[in-house]
């Protein structure tokens, strides 16, 4: 089980309807436009093929007070962050500390993931490093944590992020 986390509005639901596109057969050229979506109310399961099945359960942002429900049995764990709403990042990084403190996630692996990138007012991936002070978290981390630089609208890094899940799911 792979948890897909983020505050509301981060992108999720977009991110995990172009990883399932781009994992599928007919996934490997064009990702095209862009699907419509609405705020997750709740859990969405989405099974990804990347030589095996990989379920990925995204949680609405909403839902932060009870997401300590579904720790159980994640063996990685997709974190987004907004890369183009500076406001919202403080929120994020106090969301990102408790996911880290949590035991039940302490030997999941972690990709935090800066979407958004290809809105002209993004911050950059060093920007965002800086503020929250992430390679201090990541050294206080009990976790193996990653980054990237992602653009779920457009497709830019995805398939880094879905290599990523495989070398984790193997």
């Amino acid at each position: 089980m792979c948890l897909l986390l983020g505050a509301a509005g981060v992108g999720k639901t977009l991110l995990v309807k172009r990883l399932q596109k781009l994992s599928s057969g007919d996934g490997k050229g064009d990702l095209g436009d862009p699907p419509p979506t609405r705020p997750t109310v709740g859990t969405n399961l989405t099974d990804i093929v990347a030589h095996r099945k990989i379920t990925i359960r995204e949680l609405g942002g909403c839902m932060s007070p009870i997401w300590s429900s579904y720790y159980g049995n994640c063996h990685s764990l997709l974190f987004v962050m907004d890369a183009s709403n500076p406001t919202q990042l403080s929120a994020s990084c106090v969301q990102l500390l408790g996911l880290l403190s949590a035991e039940e996630l302490a030997k999941a692996s972690v990709l935090i993931l800066f979407n958004k990138i290809d809105l002209p007012c993004y911050m950059t991936v060093e920007e965002m490093k800086s503020i929250i002070r992430l390679p201090d978290i990541i050294a206080c981390a009990k976790q193996n944590i990653a980054t990237a630089e992602i653009s779920a609208r457009d497709g830019t890094g995805l398939a880094a992020v879905l290599l990523w899940l495989q070398e984790q799911h193997r």
